[in-house]
């Protein structure tokens, strides 16, 4: 029966979430974001700041996953320059700057306006009043579930002050 409802599961997710498909096992953040094959970009950039053993530790983290495109408008040349080994301070930083401890379903954020301190120290301000928005971010696709948290897909970097 268990197998019965984690494929019905999959299968709501497919159907909801047509953006993003999430496999039948979902596993932890990071291998849940390379089977989505949308977040190539975030899971290098992880690779490159370390991250990988942090978020598959058993959490639950709240990770607002900018995809691919949403790295594609940033200024030419920035994220090659945060990928070399000199930058890894301010890519670490990037990167925790999207990561919000706890599992955060966008149920728990309709229809409030939050600030949240993230795993990088500072605030991100969630807007759920009107969809959902994280500082200038668009909530894209909601509610990917791992074993280790939640992904919430954005279409816009964020980048601490």
């Amino acid at each position: 029966m268990r197998n019965s409802i984690v494929k019905l599961v999959a299968i709501a997710s497919i159907v909801i979430s047509p953006l993003i498909a999430v496999p039948a096992s979902a596993k932890d953040i990071v291998d849940t974001a390379v089977a989505a094959g949308s977040f190539k970009t975030l899971v290098s950039a992880i690779k490159a700041a370390g991250l990988v053993e942090t978020l598959q530790r058993p959490g639950p983290f709240t990770v607002f996953a900018p995809t691919d495109a949403a790295f594609a408008k940033l200024p030419a040349g920035t994220l090659n320059s945060l990928l070399k080994p000199e930058n890894k301070a301010k890519l670490v930083a990037i990167l925790t700057y999207h990561v919000v401890p706890g599992r955060t379903m966008s149920a728990d954020l309709n229809g409030k306006d939050l600030r949240v301190k993230t795993v990088e120290g500072e605030e991100v301000t969630i807007d759920g009043r009107k969809g959902v928005m994280v500082n200038n971010a668009h909530v894209i696709n909601p509610d990917i579930a791992a074993d280790n948290g939640v992904i919430h897909v954005i279409d816009t970097v964020l980048i601490p002050k």
